[in-house]
């Protein structure tokens, strides 16, 4: 987790890229910020601004308030920093892991140490502690996928940088050694007190890895926060399209009070709790269930309140186990798929398998409007 007495990165920094331009504002503490988004928003860039292999136009990074890049945004002056790359000592592990082909995993290790008086033996020591003594002596052709990544581990580290950065660094790893080797690096992470920037846009490695989640669309952050809570309650359509939020909906308003709006969504009429000033409510909403929070209507029981509005028809067309429960798409009459996720002790005694009719209930109190589109 994020401590105040560990290093501290502050980047805020602004580039004209092709296709777009690079605006992304940081701070991370000792922790592991995922940055987060589809290929091309910008998130390998802002790395590479970070470890000084890219020069912004403008803006600054610090960490503990040490320059590595300061250019005054006009018309402001003032002193300016570039520190080059070799200087800044962070380590970085790129996506296809980048080892010299002609150096053994050893020699890999220690070239991060040329200036070291026990370079060889140091190496040594990080191959020991990232399980690979024994292969000192290959080369990176004779190792596995997960060794070579353990190599650019320990190679990173080698220096004792204060900030590690990884790009996409086992998205080629099946999914046990991703898992062991994401365990492995945490435990780094906490040991050595590193601010760690994790580039990824697998959002099962950002629950499995990241402190909190930056997500990145377009060269700009649009939402920072726990991963669990940037996932659940994004800021708004443009995050929650990033972030894969399920039952993702738009609809019409034809009507407010208090108490809620409500909506026509193709056809199909809907209520939802939050209640907008009248001035504020807007003509078109864009709004979300969870797939958890869909509930299957027994046939024939009375209804309780929780589920006694947004009753809709749908055909089961897709049913597949998650985890310990069940994963239902089911197709409505309005054109659309909702997606029902519960647990296996739930609807037992029921037919849910394809073609079969249910109905449903989109919990009132479920339904999450975001921000209007901009």
């Amino acid at each position: 987790m994020s401590t105040a007495d560990g290093p501290r990165l502050q980047v805020d920094v602004e580039k004209q890229m092709e296709g777009f331009y690079l605006a992304v504002q940081l701070e991370a503490d000792t922790e592991v910020l995922v940055l987060f988004g589809a290929s091309g928003s910008g998130k390998s860039s802002t790395l590479d601004a970070v470890a000084g292999l890219q020069h912004p136009d403008v803006g600054h990074i610090r960490l503990d308030g040490e320059c590595y890049f300061r250019r005054p945004r006009p018309p402001a002056t003032g002193p300016r920093c570039n520190l080059p790359a070799r200087e800044r000592g962070m380590g970085y592990v790129f996506q296809n892991y980048a080892l010299f082909p002609h150096l053994t995993a050893e020699d890999n290790v220690a070239f991060a140490l040329r200036r070291h008086p026990a370079r060889q033996r140091r190496a040594g020591e990080l191959l020991e502690r990232m399980g690979l003594s024994s292969l000192g002596g290959r080369y990176p052709r004779e190792l596995s996928g997960g060794q070579q990544q353990r190599v650019a581990i320990a190679r990173a580290l080698a220096p004792g940088p204060r900030v590690l950065l990884l790009d996409e660094p086992f998205s080629a790893l099946d999914l046990a050694l991703k898992a062991r080797l994401q365990g492995d690096l945490l435990a780094l992470q906490r040991e050595l007190g590193l601010v760690v920037l994790y580039v990824t846009h697998n959002l099962d490695d950002a629950f499995a890895i990241g402190d909190r989640l930056a997500v990145i669309q377009e060269g700009r952050v649009r939402q920072v926060g726990s991963v669990e809570d940037v996932s659940r309650h994004p800021v708004d359509e443009h995050v929650a399209g990033i972030v894969g939020v399920r039952n993702l909906f738009r609809a019409r308003v034809t009507g407010s009070t208090t108490e809620g709006l409500f909506l026509d969504w193709d056809g199909t009429p809907l209520e939802t709790p939050q209640p907008l000033p009248p001035s504020s409510v807007p003509p078109e909403i864009t709004a979300y269930i969870h797939p958890e929070d869909v509930k299957i209507i027994y046939p024939g029981v009375p209804l309780m309140e929780a589920v006694r509005h947004n009753l809709v028809e749908g055909h089961v067309v897709g049913h597949r186990r998650r985890g310990g429960g069940h994963l239902l798409l089911t197709h409505l009459s309005n054109g659309h798929e909702i997606e029902v996720a519960f647990q296996d002790y739930a609807y037992a005694d029921l037919s849910l398998e394809p073609g079969q009719t249910v109905q449903l209930s989109l919990r009132r109190d479920a339904i999450t409007t975001l921000s209007p589109h901009h």
